[in-house]
């Protein structure tokens, strides 16, 4: 369905890769890997995988945990030896990765139009705070939810019907900005309407449908709503 901005009243935004940078983690593995870009992409992927297995055993764990060991593996795998208080270090860019440049002119443009905006992650409580203070959009947000909440990730239809009931909005009201396939592909079939921000210029995943809307950055989302 093409995106319908008449029945928008509630924006949500997922976090890592949507409002901060994850490849920004690159940069603490290269003080300490001589190639931290294959380590880095190991990492990334491995984190998101533990997630939908998780989802599917009932073997939660908070997502900075996840993190953690799916840095573990990627390090194991490319036979890189740290110890485990450097790894934590690596860890902890999660903590202030770099904000996108279109994040808080964007925002603010949408809650001047009217909306109201939440993040919605599978980040813990405790990354969020930290995400949030880091690009400096607390005084925009007007909350964030985590997937700690129901202890079920992203795609999990659970994830996005609590969010829903969080920001006290019908789920058919909500667009969800999100970078992840995954993640437009979830508030989709949960009811949302699903906003890809593709800032690479990725091709789009070639099954089950498209996105509502795809734009390169918020601006282009305040365009599409009219403000």
């Amino acid at each position: 369905m093409p995106f319908d901005a008449d029945r928008v009243s509630t924006i949500t935004f997922d976090s890592y890769s949507t409002l901060v940078d994850v490849d920004a983690a690159e940069k603490a593995l290269a003080r300490r890997v001589d190639d931290p870009e294959p380590v880095s992409r190991l990492w990334r992927a491995r984190s998101l995988e533990y997630t939908f297995v998780a989802n599917q055993t009932d073997a939660y764990q908070p997502f900075y945990e996840m993190n953690r060991d799916a840095l573990q593996y990627a390090l194991d795998y490319h036979d890189v030896d740290v110890g485990t208080d450097e790894r934590d270090e690596i860890l902890a860019v999660y903590h202030e990765l770099d904000v996108f440049d279109d994040v808080r002119d964007g925002i603010e443009r949408l809650r001047a139009g009217g909306y109201d905006c939440y993040v919605v992650s599978n980040g813990n409580p405790e990354m969020l705070a930290s995400m949030v203070d880091h690009a400096n959009i607390g005084d925009l947000i007007e909350d964030t939810i985590s997937a700690d909440e129901v202890r079920t990730f992203k795609p999990a239809a659970e994830i996005y019907r609590h969010a829903a009931g969080r920001t006290g909005t019908p789920i058919d009201e909500i667009a969800h900005v999100t970078a992840g396939w995954f993640d437009v592909m979830g508030a989709q079939h949960a009811g949302m309407q699903g906003v890809r921000v593709d800032r690479k210029g990725a091709p789009w995943e070639p099954f089950d449908g498209t996105p509502d809307l795809t734009v390169e950055t918020f601006y282009e989302l305040a365009e599409a709503l009219g403000v």
